[in-house]
């Protein structure tokens, strides 16, 4: 491999030819070889760095254009657009596991612009600090990139992907209207409930869980950029945060907004630690879902069968034609995995210390993959899963009509006590309620009819 020699104030650095980090970058690639290709630094933030040190460029050039000359901006807004696109992100090889503030990933990002910034320009135009950081501290910059990343995150994949399974439950509970079933709770039979109400309850949830995100965002808007080291907005210009955030909207078409106090927003991750809460919420209601999906969907033979739901690999490398409910899994091992994730949101933000909370990397990392992870994991249950659920009208009228808890609809004219022994007598006997009630001589046969109508409890 062929080295190109950088230095820093430290002195020296070898670092490859081929790659536009320079040596702060090489000197972190050398002493954090821990998760190296497997936890690098999310490409999200990735991204939102390239967006972020566009806007500060473009306010800069604003309010410093003696500094920030057009020749400079133009540079760095082409560098920051391959930034953006992800066509550089090989140059990007740092891991989450590095200093807690985020630094030499924010240097990482100063040294690919201004390097490849450069090259665009033809000539050594640029500085990694001087120019591409103008203004900003990786104290800042990191928590900016942070929430560009989770609005983005948020608002272009979680939520898009509940409105796609919303509106599949919303279908299939127009297509299953009328479909009266067993109802369940403490998983023992309960009283009757219709498939589409089921279904709605589902649905419903959520709905509230998008609310809930909603809710967060507002929070998630307001942007550290222009507190630079410890909130009082040393070296920046006057009105460089009310710039900077105009021009991060103006670049991802999202209303940010600069944070009223930068002290705040240096050293506290709570706007994290509330939006990953409804994250959370999200989990724990898919899991619910995908569980009930797999018990309704369980047997073929032996288990309730009350649903099918689509084939779609085999199930066993042993038992010949068995076929497992995968989507269902996968959603409850995801949703295990944010639950887990949030705990590591929570601990990392709790750790503000003084001006500064030095768990960033950290709380972003679990953050994002619990926003991938849902939105691709929701997508894949919806597509090879939700779309095919249908209902085993068969199984599901022979369960309503085999439930001991339809003696519920007898209360009002034999009394609670009366028809807690008429569902004994019919269990114990393994005889029907209609046979219990008669034989105790509750109700004649065709007063039984006349009052017993499942179908009307729901």
């Amino acid at each position: 491999m062929e080295y190109r020699i950088e230095h820093d104030s430290m002195g020296e650095v070898k670092v490859p030819a081929d790659k536009y980090w320079a040596a702060q970058t090489e000197r972190s690639h050398e002493n954090f070889l821990i998760g190296v290709g497997i936890e690098t630094m999310p490409r999200e933030i990735t991204h939102a760095f390239g967006i972020l040190k566009k806007a500060a460029a473009i306010a800069n050039h604003k309010l410093r254009p003696e500094r920030m000359t057009d020749e400079k901006l133009a540079a760095i807004s082409a560098a920051c657009g391959e930034v953006i696109s992800g066509s550089l992100n090989e140059h990007f090889p740092l891991v989450v596991w590095q200093t807690g503030s985020g630094t030499q990933s924010n240097m990482n990002t100063n040294e690919v612009i201004a390097n490849r910034g450069n090259e665009i320009a033809g000539k050594k135009l640029l500085h990694p600090n001087d120019d591409v950081n103008m203004s900003q501290s990786s104290n800042d910059t990191f928590p900016t990139a942070m929430h560009i990343s989770a609005v983005l995150a948020v608002e272009d994949r979680v939520l898009p992907a509940i409105d796609t399974l919303v509106a599949t439950f919303r279908h299939l509970e127009e297509t299953h209207a009328g479909i009266v079933k067993s109802g369940r709770t403490h998983l023992q039979d309960a009283t009757p409930i219709q498939f589409s109400q089921e279904i709605s309850g589902w649905r419903s949830s959520l709905e509230r869980d998008r609310e809930m995100l909603a809710s967060a965002l507002p929070y998630l808007k307001t942007l550290a950029l222009g507190g630079t080291a410890v909130g009082t907005g040393l070296n920046a210009p006057e009105g460089f945060d009310v710039e900077v955030a105009k021009a991060v909207s103006e670049l991802t078409g999202k209303q940010f907004v600069t944070a009223e106090n930068k002290f705040h927003a240096l050293t506290s991750k709570d706007e994290i630690v509330f939006a990953h809460g409804a994250l959370k919420a999200l989990a724990a209601d898919m899991m619910k879902i995908a569980n009930d999906v797999r018990w309704l969907a369980s047997g073929p033979r032996d288990g309730l069968g009350e649903i099918t739901i689509p084939e779609n690999e085999p199930g066993s490398s042993i038992m010949p034609g068995k076929v497992n409910p995968t989507q269902c899994e996968q959603v409850t091992m995801v949703a295990v995995q944010v639950m887990g994730n949030d705990a590591a949101v929570g601990m990392a933000a709790s750790q503000g210390n003084f001006e500064l909370n030095v768990f960033m990397p950290v709380c972003a990392y679990n953050f994002l993959q619990s926003a991938r992870l849902l939105a691709e994991s929701i997508l894949s249950f919806n597509k090879n899963c939700a779309v095919g659920i249908q209902a085993n009208r068969e199984k599901m009228h022979h369960n309503l009509h085999n439930s001991l808890m339809l003696v519920t609809a007898l209360n009002p004219y034999i009394g609670y006590e009366n028809a807690a022994k008429t569902a004994k007598k019919a269990f114990h006997d393994n005889i029907s309620l209609k046979e219990a009630c008669v034989s105790l001589g509750f109700l004649t046969e065709e007063r039984f009819d006349e009052v017993f109508h499942p179908e009307q409890m729901v």
